[in-house]
């Protein structure tokens, strides 16, 4: 039996707040896909984002519908068993006196934290589970350490490890290097490459080409909600379609499957 794509949004209309994101707006993202879904500030990365973690819900109409694995309703708890989601934003709002094993117990409760109530449902094998992935992560030796005294790296590694206790298939990265300088920026990634190498599928969603690993595979392109380009990576980031995108003179360079782009110089 044909699987269902992870993601399937067909003649929808989205809308945020007073604000119409998307207007008839259709897109199929496949299981097992890396995909980088790239686009201006305003172009709909985030509400695509929330569409993804069930935050939004598409205008009720027969002939559309947002579909994830195939279903248009899912339990959000249930819903982490097959899709991770990390962001800035997360990290902004998560409790700041939780030590590091909470924040990674804390993806078992789809919570920002793991308050007193939650701690007397805390399984052992989530326990061991979140030990597991501390280790993984290089994060072991902060166990006990709160989440607000650790660097901007260290935090986002920690909401990587919420995500990963349930071992989805996939993981959705929203500008995974957000707030990280060089070096923690390029651990982080090196780390999503490797787990990509594992066979995770990556959704990550950006406007910066060095965000992009050379393991994705395949750009969209949203502008002013709308795909303005959809294809194999190397195909659709290229100076002429990017120029057109962020409406100035651009040139793209490649090097080791990594992307960079700078202005293009005045004639």
């Amino acid at each position: 039996m044909k699987e269902p794509p992870l993601l399937e949004i067909d003649n929808a209309t989205i809308w945020r707040g007073s604000t119409r994101v998307f207007h008839d707006f259709s897109l199929t993202l496949q299981q097992h896909e890396r995909v980088a879904i790239l686009g201006p500030n305003g172009a709909g990365k985030t509400t695509l984002l929330k569409l993804i973690n069930r935050e939004l819900y598409p205008v009720a109409s027969d002939d559309s519908w947002v579909r994830i694995l195939g279903r248009e309703r899912w339990n959000v708890w249930e819903l982490r068993e097959h899709i991770g989601l990390v962001s800035p934003d997360l990290q902004s709002h998560f409790m700041p006196n939780s030590t590091v094993l909470e924040v990674i117990v804390s993806g078992f409760f789809s919570s920002i934290g793991v308050h007193y109530q939650l701690r007397e449902h805390i399984q052992p094998m989530q326990l061991q589970k979140s030990v597991e992935v501390m280790q993984m992560l290089g994060l072991k030796e902060f166990r006990e350490r709160e989440f607000e005294t650790l660097s901007t790296g260290q935090q986002r590694r920690c909401l990587l490890g919420r995500a990963l206790v349930h071992d989805p298939d996939t993981l959705v990265l929203d500008e995974p290097t957000s707030g990280l300088d060089l070096k923690a920026g390029f651990e982080y990634l090196s780390r999503i490459r490797e787990l990509a190498r594992r066979g995770r599928s990556l959704v990550i969603v950006t406007h910066h080409l060095d965000e992009i690993p050379p393991e994705i595979e395949r750009v969209i392109i949203l502008k002013n909600g709308q795909i303005k380009a959809d294809g194999p990576r190397d195909a659709v980031l290229t100076a002429e379609v990017l120029s057109d995108v962020y409406d100035t003179s651009l040139r793209v360079a490649h090097v080791d499957g990594h992307f960079m782009v700078y202005p293009a110089e005045n004639n």
